[in-house]
């Protein structure tokens, strides 16, 4: 059996990404900037030789059309199962989602807690903090959230070993995928750096997932220098 590993990527650069919103449930499409760099990932997957035995995103218009755009460029419309699974949506930032990040991020949530950033909250106490100001009733608890997340990607994963193992194409989100890696490895460093079209990959034996990259940009960086190359012809 081969090995089951998960692609998982986030959704590709968006309007309110671009002009700082927080977007969680709120949902924007991505910008032209955002498709480029989503063709440049395509590109460099094709290019590595990976073959992928099933698709899945978050139920997000934005995730959808990420992994539209790398199926094209895999050529993999239509050849493979493709599936929305709204566990692996991005956080709810409740009365805030929409709002201006800096609003939430460096205003409401340091003074709650009377702190300088909020990168010093673990992801449990931002969790609950989001609950404690989202006048909306709409923010998920650290336990909602938290179990929610591991159920998705564990579904994915459980899916692709019991058919054989293989790779998997997985697009969501930064906080999501965030969280996702702390469940794995409670070592990995808080909000780590996950950008638009990156790719971390998880692989999957005996129940128990391992992180073999975090949100690696060389698939992008090689699709790039071939689209500017074709450009420059």
């Amino acid at each position: 059996m081969s090995k089951t590993r998960l692609y998982v990527i986030r959704h590709g650069k968006t309007m309110f990404n671009t002009i700082g919103r927080a977007q969680g449930w709120s949902d924007t499409p991505l910008t032209e900037v955002g498709e480029r760099g989503i063709h440049e990932l395509g590109i460099g997957l094709r290019e590595a030789g990976l073959d992928f035995k099933l698709a899945r995103s978050s139920d997000s218009g934005r995730t959808i059309q990420t992994m539209g755009i790398i199926l094209e460029e895999l050529g993999l419309t239509g050849q493979i199962p493709y599936t929305f699974d709204k566990r692996i949506r991005e956080w709810c930032f409740g009365s805030f989602d929409g709002g201006y990040d800096g609003e939430l991020f460096m205003g409401v949530m340091p003074r709650v807690f009377n702190i300088e950033h909020v990168h010093q909250l673990s992801y449990a106490e931002l969790a609950e903090g989001l609950v404690e100001v989202d006048t909306a009733g709409w923010a998920e608890n650290w336990e909602k959230l938290s179990g929610r997340i591991w159920e998705g990607f564990s579904a994915i994963a459980e899916e692709l070993e019991a058919a054989g193992g293989g790779n998997a194409l997985v697009v969501s989100h930064s906080m999501t995928i965030g969280t996702f890696a702390y469940l794995v490895d409670e070592n990995i460093t808080k909000n780590p750096n996950v950008d638009n079209g990156s790719v971390t990959v998880l692989e999957y034996e005996n129940g128990r997932f391992s992180i073999q990259a975090l949100g690696n940009l060389s698939y992008r960086q090689v699709g790039a220098a071939i689209l500017d190359r074709e450009n420059q012809e």
